[in-house]
């Protein structure tokens, strides 16, 4: 579902950046009532003055302020910077995808090959296809034997019980860097939602998270669609002209077309933001319940043994604690869960099956005191067996 924030809502968001853009400069944006001696270049710049400076609005049941400040207090400055403000939210729902790709290669494993690798799968002969799962295993079974920590002391014992606790700690030696990446990443698409309504908050001086609730209040009300104060049609520019020593200021009466287009895109931003953000909320929690219990992972690697069927053949549930803890651990069920996700639990089922085999294969070999010695550093003998 991450596709929704870093694919679809920046489509969306671009495809409405370029209506507003066209609707400026193809159409005319601004329209004033100037007076009658204006004719022919004077009407176009006093037109193209108002557009890029700030019109300021002021309703016609209020008494017209005399003061200039009151005037400067009234302008509305945002409406000329709307296709930039567009392509800047843009930019922010893409920015964390863009996190995810430059760092998760620094795991030590091609994850994109690995995925592209096992969908290729599904459309080759049995035979082949038996032989790419085989070298899918091999790549990974040397990548968690690459990725381990070889040297033990008190300060590596810390960071690996720190590892098992916390997801977010991003460790590649103690199988921890693609989870504690991925979470990290699923926090910026909160943050990144949650921070454009404050930007937009900010940046168009209006309480712009609640906009959409009072869109949807006046139509429950089944009252008539009305101008929204946010973004005026009718505002009112104050135009400078100076004559020798004399400056004339003239205050005219200007319309904005461009703020019925502005209204209703910001309308259907605000919607799908909070749509975008309930679905971010319910996902982000989905996944820390479950990369944050270990017995979720331990019942993902049973599953597709037991369709196997190799769970029932001289199983023994430690054995199988230190393949899924110890072996493959956060990160390499992770990769799991990737292909898991891009191809068929049919390619997951005989990935697992081999990586089961090799594990099983590499107990033959001489006894590695790896875990004797995180445990006696830690004074907590043999590590407890955990219900799944």
């Amino acid at each position: 579902m991450d596709r929704l924030s870093h694919v679809f809502t920046v489509i969306l968001i671009i495809v409405l950046a370029v209506v507003i853009t066209t609707a400026q400069f193809v159409g005319d944006p601004i329209h004033c009532w100037h007076p009658a001696e204006w004719k022919g270049w004077y009407e176009h710049y006093a037109e193209n003055y108002c557009w890029i400076s700030n019109t300021y609005v002021v309703g016609f049941d209020q008494i017209f302020p005399v003061n200039i400040t009151d005037r400067k207090e009234a302008e509305i400055a945002y409406y000329q910077w709307i296709p930039l403000i567009l392509m800047f939210q843009a930019f922010w729902f893409k920015f964390p995808n863009v996190v995810w790709k430059l760092l998760h290669t620094q795991c030590g494993l091609d994850l994109n090959k690995i995925v592209r690798m096992a969908q290729a799968t599904q459309l080759f002969a049995p035979v082949k296809r038996q032989e790419v799962i085989e070298q899918l295993a091999c790549i990974m079974d040397k990548w968690i034997d690459t990725e381990q920590v070889y040297k033990w002391n008190r300060a590596a014992v810390a960071k690996k019980r720190l590892a098992r606790f916390c997801c977010l700690f991003c460790s590649k030696r103690h199988g921890t860097y693609l989870a504690g990446l991925y979470t990290t990443v699923k926090f910026l698409y909160l943050a990144n939602l949650i921070g454009q309504f404050l930007m937009l908050n900010a940046f168009m001086a209006m309480d712009y998270t609640v906009f959409g609730i009072e869109v949807l209040s006046q139509l429950s009300d089944k009252r008539p669609w009305t101008t929204s104060p946010r973004f005026p049609l009718v505002t009112f520019c104050d135009v400078e002209i100076r004559q020798l020593q004399n400056i004339q200021r003239y205050t005219i009466q200007c319309v904005l077309p461009v703020n019925l287009y502005n209204e209703k895109v910001f309308v259907a931003i605000w919607f799908w933001m909070f749509f975008v953000l309930i679905i971010t909320i319910i996902k982000l929690a989905q996944w820390c319940f479950t990369v944050g219990l270990k017995r979720h992972r331990t019942r993902f690697v049973l599953k597709y043994l037991q369709i196997t069927g190799l769970s029932e053949v001289d199983f023994d549930r430690k054995v199988f604690h230190n393949f899924a803890h110890h072996y493959l651990r956060e990160d390499g069920v992770f990769v799991l869960r990737a292909v898991t996700s891009n191809s068929t639990d049919l390619v997951t089922t005989d990935l697992v099956s081999c990586l089961w085999r090799k594990y099983l294969a590499k107990r033959t070999k001489p006894p590695d005191n790896t875990h004797d010695r995180e445990n006696d550093l830690l004074g907590t003998g043999r590590e407890p067996k955990e219900d799944f």
